[in-house]
């Protein structure tokens, strides 16, 4: 028993030499190696600035102006066919988006907008023509005049904003 304890202590005694000599070296040390803080090696904090990905290259390619939103609605290929939110433009003819989750938001700048039809989302549009803004309730799976379609003097209305529930 007695040498087992002492095989024991001096094995142990060999690891604490083994994890000491592994610790941050001094100049005088062999290779004059340093061990940093795992934290110091950390990325840093992601910061959300929930501006859309892509909006220049979008603005060259399709004159659409993406600005911000919460990832929720998104520009979508309106080849890919229903369950989409679609919104008629005169300048744009027919931009779609994908809509997810609960509920969303996107600010964005669609001039001459005339028509909106819903996906299984209640939609919210805020436009704005003449520096006045007008907001416009639109039920799920609703096809809705907006915009200058919908104004008695066929006023061309930029959508501004999006905001999409459940």
């Amino acid at each position: 028993m007695t040498r087992i304890l002492a095989a024991s202590a001096a094995a142990g005694a060999l690891a604490w030499l083994v994890m000491a000599g592994g610790q941050a070296g001094t100049s005088a040390d062999k290779g004059s190696t340093s061990v940093e803080a795992a934290a110091d090696e950390a990325p840093g904090y992601a910061v959300e600035n929930y501006d859309y990905p892509n909006a220049d290259k979008i603005l060259a390619e399709q004159n659409i102006v993406l600005k911000r939103g919460d990832g929720h609605i998104l520009l979508a290929d309106c080849a890919i066919g229903a369950g989409l939110l679609e919104v008629y433009s005169r300048a744009n003819s027919r931009v779609c988006f994908s809509v997810t989750g609960n509920s969303g938001w996107l600010t964005l700048e669609i001039p001459s907008v005339y028509g909106v039809r819903t996906s299984a989302h209640a939609t919210e549009l805020d436009l704005t023509v003449d520096a006045e803004e007008t907001s416009v309730d639109i039920p799920a799976d609703t096809w809705q005049a907006v915009g200058e379609s919908a104004d008695p003097e066929g006023r061309p209305h930029i959508l501004v904003e999006i905001r999409t529930s459940k």
